[in-house]
């Protein structure tokens, strides 16, 4: 049996997805150690629909084995997810799988299982996980946690269709149709200098992109996504600070001319600025997951009908994907690690990766090659097809991103917390030099060092 219990459940998106109503478990096979009682925390999921589609999955699960599944739903909100797996890792006791997302899987790695043999079994069938999967998942070449579709995302642009039409002249939906087709030629031509371009005739407009400054995640990963297209990487793989080199310079020499154009206030926009500015139809385009377009379907239906998702534009070192990856770890206290295996296998099988999916409005992306290939983001809507090139598709040539990497995660971890980079950016956008900027980048990543 399975039970059951709620942690501080926020309603973001309510009544928003028609729930799958298909349960495959096969081909699954159970572990040959399953038995008796298995604890699971999930992330308390933005659309309420999806942790309902959870329920089903680890009922079905509990039936089929004949193990007791108690499964918690814990928000972030309050930072709640954080909170409970550091008191457990400090207790030795808990849950014995753990949501954890990004950088707090590198945090717990010396307390975390081994699971090469999940993430084996997964890969041979589905294909390679993602380069942010690999990055964050492993520690000296073995895996502690799996990689998870569980609130996975992807946060490249979403733009209104007629906004980018009528002030840009960018028809975006003939840029990136909701079609298996090759790279258009609008698609080649989406760079960098076409989105300044864009910001530009959208600013002087009144509708700008939603691009904010401030220093939490959403916007450091646009900005981590923009210095990667330049190749500009603040601390290199082997922990030298890069932030001297020509590829920085050139990337905040584009950044020095974009910023003109975003909103007045951008410096102090959290990562609930940009998605207000698209609801309320005061920006022409934001980067963002598809929280936003969700929203609007319900309370703003002219706006979700006029949006589409996209990637992201090309720099001379191609397109880096902004992405936010959540795993599913095994502490190593665990109490049952052959049911919780067996558990988190059972819900990466690709049917009950696509039926979550689907009850999230496609928010959720799996980290596997072969399931990003999926049919779940075809039809969704309105407009049909919106959320299509929302996952990162081989007619896209992206890459799955998060910003600071490669630097040692030790390091990438305290740029990424800090807000480094979108800060230098707001230092620009107040109107310091890429010099000043420059030098008070260096004395920052120095006292990371």
């Amino acid at each position: 049996m399975m039970t059951s219990k709620k942690v501080n459940r926020r309603r973001f998106v309510a009544g928003t997805a028609a729930l799958s109503t298909a349960m495959v478990a096969a081909p699954f096979v159970r572990g040959a150690y399953a038995a008796g009682q298995v604890s699971v925390f999930f992330w308390d999921h933005w659309v309420p629909a999806g942790n309902v589609e959870m329920k089903k999955q680890v009922a079905a699960f509990s039936e089929k084995n004949k193990i007791e599944v108690k499964a918690d739903f814990i928000t972030s909100q309050g930072r709640q997810t954080l909170l409970t797996i550091n008191a457990e890792a400090q207790a030795r006791r808990g849950h014995d799988v753990i949501t954890i997302g990004n950088w707090n899987v590198r945090d717990h790695a010396d307390k975390l299982e081994n699971v090469d043999d999940v993430v084996g079994r997964l890969i041979a069938k589905n294909g390679e996980a993602n380069a942010v999967a690999n990055y964050l998942g492993k520690v000296k070449g073995k895996w502690v946690a799996v990689p998870s579709s569980w609130g996975t995302q992807n946060k490249g642009p979403a733009a209104r269709i007629s906004m980018m039409k009528e002030f840009a002249g960018i028809d975006v939906v003939k840029m990136y149709p909701a079609a298996d087709v090759p790279e258009t030629a609008e698609a080649k031509a989406w760079t960098n200098e076409a989105m300044l371009k864009a910001a530009e005739a959208c600013f002087k407009a009144g509708k700008p992109f939603g691009i904010g400054l401030g220093t939490t995640a959403d916007n450091v990963d646009t900005a981590g996504s923009i210095f990667a297209s330049f190749g500009a990487e603040l601390v290199d793989a082997k922990g030298t600070i890069q932030i001297k080199s020509a590829a920085v310079r050139q990337a905040l020499e584009y950044c020095q001319k974009l910023v003109k154009f975003l909103p007045a206030d951008a410096q102090s926009w959290d990562d609930g600025s940009n998605n207000r500015a698209l609801i309320a139809g005061n920006a022409s385009f934001i980067y963002n997951p598809p929280s936003a377009w969700a929203v609007a379907v319900r309370d703003a239906p002219a706006v979700a009908a006029d949006t589409w998702h996209f990637p992201i534009p090309a720099g001379p070192k191609g397109r880096f994907e902004p992405h936010s990856m959540n795993f599913w770890g095994i502490w190593q206290f665990a109490q049952n690690k052959g049911a919780a295996k067996d558990l988190i296998e059972f819900l990466m099988q690709p049917d009950n990766v696509d039926a979550r999916s689907a009850a999230v409005m496609g928010y959720d992306l799996p980290p596997y090659q072969k399931m990003s290939e999926s049919k779940v983001w075809d039809k969704i809507g309105p407009p049909v097809g919106t959320v299509y090139n929302y996952p990162v598709r081989k007619q896209h040539n992206a890459v799955a991103h998060l910003a600071h990497m490669p630097a040692p995660p030790e390091i990438a971890v305290q740029i990424y917390n800090r807000g480094t980079a979108p800060t230098m950016l707001a230092k620009l956008k107040a109107g310091e030099s890429i010099d000043q900027v420059i030098t008070w980048g260096n004395r920052e990543l120095e006292g990371f060092m």
